[in-house]
């Protein structure tokens, strides 16, 4: 189903982050630096005091038309962390796995970007079948490894704007039952309907499961995954989308005292033995507990685009325009539009479908179509680039579609930079995902931002 682009502004943000935008501006002004935040309550959106060191304060660059565009291909790991056997995921390579699972990867675009260089820098790399490294890549090669405890979508898109979660969100127990029984209680009371599962499980196995119950008594399907998350399924011909979507922000604030990273609304449709998720997925996360380069850049003056899932994942703090769309296609479709409108900024972009359609229902064969068609599209896309442009392509973790389970893997992740009449070099190892936000903040001369922004 084709879906027109959910389009917010920043004028309809709510007046906490217009405040927060506030106290940036005025620390940018007296040239305060905020290389690290909350050293009080990890969650609020209080500032902490000042620390003295010296710096500019002032873009260099303003007025000037420099594009960077982020590209974020969810889930495309590479290779076990270093810490992977703390998450269980010792031996996860999603990229070698995948390419292994269907006798080779063609991806000419990332190939002369420099992506078949990159396992040769990993501690455990393993060659991606069909994708051979090459003697003069187009980009800046490299990899980067998490630093975050956690290793879901909100702290690695996080990490990449420059926040590093040094205690992670919150996780459940398997169960049943997996929430604390008065916040299922209290979502009941305040939904008018009661709940069903409360225990960890796929998300397409549970439905499959409980769908039929759901269908028939109007329930809800509360389940969560080894990630931080509290997730809602419904029938979309029994409880209509926008109740679905309010009892996700009734859930939102009861799980805030919980730390939990995003409440996400799964509605499905279909019948037994048939039952199907639509694209009508929506995610209410837990606002940045800490300032991001996405802040720092609109405080300067910046525009911050915003395509796929990433407004969601920020709670819309620190983003101009937000084109919310729910599959690859679309967010390819929305990026070529921004591209051919867009003069300067970022442009922050999330491809899903990696992630949602194939690394968690454990599907190689997707996997790799989806990586096929989104490198036929990178190579058009950087035919449209122009003098000045900055490319960057990256993943927030693994999900390995071979591994054992049906959840996120600990990966280290790909990084591809590649910049109109600059020729390519190795990048080497990285650790901490925030070295992204580091490489964008340089681009703009942002020299009052210095990643990584603790978050105790």
């Amino acid at each position: 189903m084709e879906h027109t682009p959910r389009v917010s502004n920043a004028h309809n943000c709510p007046g906490a982050y217009r405040a927060l935008r506030l106290a940036l501006l005025i620390r940018i002004m007296i040239g305060a630096p905020y290389h690290r935040a909350m050293e009080t309550s990890p969650f609020s959106n209080r500032l902490d005091p000042p620390v003295a060191t010296p710096n500019s304060g002032t873009p260099q660059t303003e007025g000037v038309l420099i594009r960077v565009f982020l590209l974020v291909l969810d889930s495309v790991g590479m290779g076990e962390a270093p810490d992977a056997a703390d998450y269980g995921d010792s031996g996860a390579n999603t990229l070698a796995h995948t390419a292994e699972a269907v006798g080779g990867l063609t991806l000419p675009t990332l190939q002369a970007m420099g992506l078949g260089t990159i396992p040769s820098f990993l501690p455990h790399g393993l060659p991606i079948r069909g994708v051979a490294p090459v003697s003069e890549p187009t980009a800046s090669f490299g990899a980067m490894c998490p630093l975050s405890k956690g290793k879901d979508t909100t702290t690695g898109h996080w990490e990449l704007v420059g926040l590093q979660l040094v205690r992670g969100l919150s996780t459940f127990p398997p169960g049943p039952p997996s929430f604390p029984e008065e916040v299922i209680r209290a979502f009941e009371r305040r939904t008018g309907r009661p709940v069903i599962g409360n225990r960890a499980a796929s998300g397409t196995q549970i439905i499959a499961e409980l769908g039929e119950q759901q269908r028939r008594n109007g329930c809800w399907i509360v389940y969560t995954s080894a990630d931080s998350v509290f997730q809602i399924a419904a029938h979309e011909e029994v409880i209509p989308l926008e109740e679905l979507y309010r009892a996700c922000h009734i859930a939102r604030e009861l799980c805030d005292p919980l730390r939990v990273g995003r409440i996400i609304a799964r509605p499905y449709v279909g019948k037994p033995g048939a039952f199907h998720r639509t694209d009508n997925r929506r995610d209410f996360s837990l606002p940045p507990p800490g300032l991001t380069l996405l802040d720092a850049l609109g405080a300067h003056g910046i525009p911050v685009t915003a395509i796929g899932k990433i407004d969601d994942l920020f709670a819309n703090r620190g983003i101009s325009r937000s084109l919310h769309v729910e599959n690859n296609a679309e967010a390819q479709a929305a990026l070529l539009d921004v591209m051919a409108g867009s003069d300067r900024g970022l442009i922050f972009a999330n491809f899903i479908d990696f992630d949602m359609r194939y690394g968690h229902r454990r599907d190689p064969v997707g996997y790799a179509r989806a990586l096929e068609q989104m490198d036929a599209f990178l190579g058009e896309f950087r035919s449209r680039l122009r003098p000045g442009d900055c490319l960057i392509v990256t993943a927030d973790h693994g999900n390995d579609p071979t591994f054992r389970g049906t959840d996120h893997t600990r990966e280290w992740v790909p990084l591809l930079i590649e910049e109109e009449g600059k020729s390519g070099a190795s990048l080497g190892v990285a650790h901490g995902f925030f070295t992204v936000a580091g490489r964008v903040a340089a681009r703009f001369e942002l020299t009052d931002f210095s990643p990584p922004v603790l978050i105790e």
